[in-house]
C-alpha cells in the first residue's frame, strides 16, 4: 500500500519557479510527484516521505556576493524594489550604514542588475519592472577589505583596481595621476562598450577610519580620494549611475566638495529599510527558523518574536523609519539556534573608546542624549563630536522625536548593542578583562544581599586600575563610570542620578529581592554619605516596593585611588 503524502501543495505556476530557484531542496528518486491542475491552473506538488526532503535553511551569513547568494540557493530577503527606484532616477547616491549591516550585498546586487545579470533577478520584485536588462560598464571600488594605516598603502590599493580596469579599457594613462587615469578609464569604458559607466564605491570612508588617529596620514589620503572623487561631477555625460557607501559622512573633510550633486539617502524615510530586516521580512522570509530558535529554547513563537527583537532590533535611521533588525546578528542568532552577541564578536574600535575618555563622557548620559538631526548627518576627521560618530556607527540609534523643538532623542538600538558596548568599555575602564565572569560574582553577591563581599569586591577593581596622571575631576567621573558599568553589565535594574522629590540618588539597584540605594563621595566619608540618604529620606519613594530596602554610604579616596571605607543599613 502506498505511504501517504506527507505534503501535498498547490502552488501556482509562476511561484513554483521562484520556489525552486530559491530553496535549498534535496529531492531523491520517485518519492515525489508533479501535475497539472487545470480547473486552479497550478502545479500539485507532492511529496511522499518527509525523509525524502531536506529544506534546509542557507542563511547568507558573511556573503556579500550578489550573484554567489542566489546561484548557491541562500536566502534572500529581496531590496530589489529599493533599487528598481533608486534606477528609475539615475544619478549620484550617497549610504551611510553601521558595519555588517548589508551594504556590500546592496552595491553587489546593484552591479548584478547593471551587468544585465537578468537570470539572478528571476521573481524577484525588480523583475516586474525591468524589460531591457541593458548591461553597462561596472567600476566597483572596493575599500572594505584592506588595511590603510601604512603610508601608502591607499596608493596600493587603488594603483591594483586600477590596473584590473586598464587591462580591459587601456593603459594609456597608467604612469599619470589616479585623478587622470580614472577619467580615461570612464571615457574609455564609456566609448568600448557605447553604454555610459556605473560608479561603485563600497566602505569609501574606510581610509579615513584607519587613519583616525594619524592625522597627516589622514590628511594625504583625504587631499588622494578627493582628487579621484572629483571626477564623477566632471564625468556626469559618462556615468549612468554611482553609489557610495561608508560606515560615517564625513562631512568637513570636503572629500566631495567638488560633487555637489551627491544626494545623500541614508536619512530619507523610504529609504530606511534598504539596509538591515524588518519584522515584516522576518515573516516572510525566516518564519520557519524562530520556529526551529522557539523549539531549541523552550519557548512560544511569540515570546522567541519578543526575545529577537529585544536582543537585535530597534534601528531607525530616519524619523520616520519602521524598526530595523540588524541583519547579521539576527541570520546568526537563527543560524546557531541561540541569542548571542555576534555584532560584538570582532570587539569596538579603539577609535571610539578613546574618543569617550578623550571627551570625558559619563556613561549613563548614552542612552539620553537628545540632538538636532542635522548634528547625526556629518563628522570631522579629528572625531571631535563623538555622538554623530556612535550614531553613524551603529551604536546609537534614534529612539523618539521632540517635535517642540524639533530634535531627536538617541539610545542604544537593543541589548546586543547596549550589553556588548559596555563590556568592551569595561575592558577599558577596569584592569579586569574578561567582564562575564568577573560580573558573575556581583551578581551572586546582589541576588543573596551580600553587600560587604560586593563592595571588598569593587574595592578590589578600583585599586589594581592604573590611574596616571587623572585630575581630581577625572577620576570622580571614572568611579562613576565604572560603577555604572559594573551595576548595568549585571543585568539588573539600574538608575544613576535619579531625581526624587527629595534630592538626587547617586545609584539605585534593584534585583528581585532586594532594593539597593547608594550614595557615594569623594574625599569625605562614609558616614556622610549615609547621613545624606537618611537626612533627605532618599527612601521615601520606595517604601511600598515591597522588597528589602538596602542602603549603602561609601567613600572614595583619592590618597589611595579606591573605596575607602562603607557603612550598610
Amino acid at each position: 500500500m502506498p505511504e501517504a503524502p506527507f505534503l501535498h501543495y498547490l502552488i501556482p505556476m509562476p511561484l513554483f519557479t521562484v520556489c525552486v530557484s530559491r530553496c535549498h531542496w534535496s529531492l531523491s528518486h520517485t518519492l515525489f510527484s508533479l501535475s497539472f491542475d487545470n480547473s486552479s491552473e497550478r502545479i500539485i506538488f507532492v511529496v511522499l516521505n518527509k525523509n525524502s526532503l531536506n529544506m534546509a535553511v542557507k542563511y547568507p551569513i558573511g556573503i556579500q556576493t550578489f550573484e554567489k547568494l542566489i546561484s548557491e540557493g541562500f536566502v534572500y530577503v529581496d531590496k530589489t524594489e529599493y533599487i528598481q527606484e533608486l534606477v528609475s532616477v539615475p544619478g549620484f547616491y550617497f549610504l551611510c550604514r553601521p558595519r555588517r549591516f548589508g551594504k556590500s550585498l546592496l552595491l553587489s546586487t546593484i552591479r548584478a542588475y547593471y551587468e544585465g545579470k537578468k537570470e539572478l533577478f528571476n521573481g524577484l520584485a525588480i523583475s516586474r519592472y525591468e524589460h531591457d536588462w541593458m548591461a553597462h560598464p561596472v567600476l566597483h571600488f572596493d575599500l572594505n577589505a584592506w588595511q590603510y594605516i601604512d603610508e601608502g598603502s591607499l596608493e596600493q590599493q587603488l594603483n591594483k583596481t586600477f590596473e584590473y580596469w586598464e587591462a580591459q579599457y587601456g593603459t594609456e594613462k597608467q604612469s599619470r595621476s589616479f585623478s587622470e587615469r580614472f577619467e580615461y578609464i570612464i571615457k574609455r569604458a564609456h566609448a568600448l562598450t557605447g553604454q555610459k559607466v556605473v560608479i561603485l564605491v563600497d566602505e569609501y570612508d574606510k581610509p579615513l577610519l584607519d587613519t583616525a588617529a594619524n592625522p597627516s596620514l589622514q590628511e594625504s589620503y583625504r587631499t588622494l580620494l578627493k582628487s579621484v572623487y572629483g571626477n564623477l561631477k566632471s564625468m556626469d555625460a559618462h556615468i549612468e549611475f554611482a553609489m557610495l557607501t561608508g560606515v560615517t559622512r564625513f562631512g568637513k573633510l570636503s572629500i566631495f566638495s567638488d560633487l555637489n550633486n551627491l544626494n545623500d539617502i541614508s536619512m530619507t524615510p523610504r529609504y530606511s529599510a534598504i539596509c538591515g530586516i524588518t519584522l515584516d521580512e522576518i515573516h516572510t522570509y525566516f518564519r520557519e527558523g524562530v520556529k526551529e530558535l522557539a523549539g531549541k529554547k523552550n519557548l512560544t513563537v511569540e515570546e522567541t518574536y519578543i526575545q529577537l527583537a529585544k536582543y537585535y532590533d530597534g534601528y531607525h535611521f530616519s524619523e520616520e523609519s519602521p524598526d530595523i533588525y540588524n541583519p547579521f546578528s539576527l541570520l546568526n542568532a537563527l543560524y546557531a539556534c541561540n541569542f548571542g552577541s555576534y555584532w560584538f564578536a570582532t570587539g569596538t574600535p579603539t577609535f571610539l573608546i578613546e574618543m569617550i575618555k578623550r571627551d570625558k563622557m559619563p556613561l549613563r548620559d548614552f542612552n539620553h542624549y537628545e540632538v538636532d538631526p542635522e548634528q547625526l548627518l556629518s563628522i570631522t576627521g579629528s572625531l571631535d563630536d563623538p555622538i554623530p560618530v556612535l550614531y553613524q556607527a551603529g551604536y546609537l540609534t534614534i529612539k523618539g522625536h521632540n517635535e517642540e523643538f524639533g530634535t531627536v532623542k538617541l539610545g542604544y538600538p537593543n541589548l546586543e548593542v547596549e550589553r556588548g558596548f559596555l563590556s568592551n568599555l569595561f575592558a577599558y575602564y577596569t584592569p579586569e578583562k574578561r567582564s562575564a565572569t568577573f560580573i558573575q560574582h556581583f551578581v551572586t553577591d546582589l541576588r543573596k544581599g551580600n553587600v560587604d563581599s560586593f563592595m571588598i569586591r569593587l574595592q578590589s577593581l578600583f585599586s589594581g586600575y592604573h590611574y596616571s596622571q587623572m585630575d581630581l575631576g577625572d577620576l570622580e567621573l571614572h568611579y562613576r563610570n565604572v560603577i555604572y558599568l559594573v551595576m548595568k553589565l549585571m543585568g539588573f535594574y539600574t538608575e544613576a542620578e535619579l531625581q526624587t522629590a527629595s534630592g538626587r540618588i547617586d545609584l539605585l539597584v534593584g534585583t528581585a529581592d532586594y532594593l539597593y540605594l547608594f550614595e557615594f563621595k569623594l574625599n569625605h566619608s562614609a558616614q556622610e554619605a549615609m547621613d545624606q540618604i537618611n537626612h533627605r529620606d532618599y527612601l521615601l519613594p520606595f517604601r511600598a516596593d515591597g522588597r528589602k530596602i538596602v542602603k549603602i554610604g561609601a567613600n572614595f579616596d583619592d590618597g589611595i585611588r579606591s573605596i575607602s571605607d562603607w557603612i550598610v543599613e
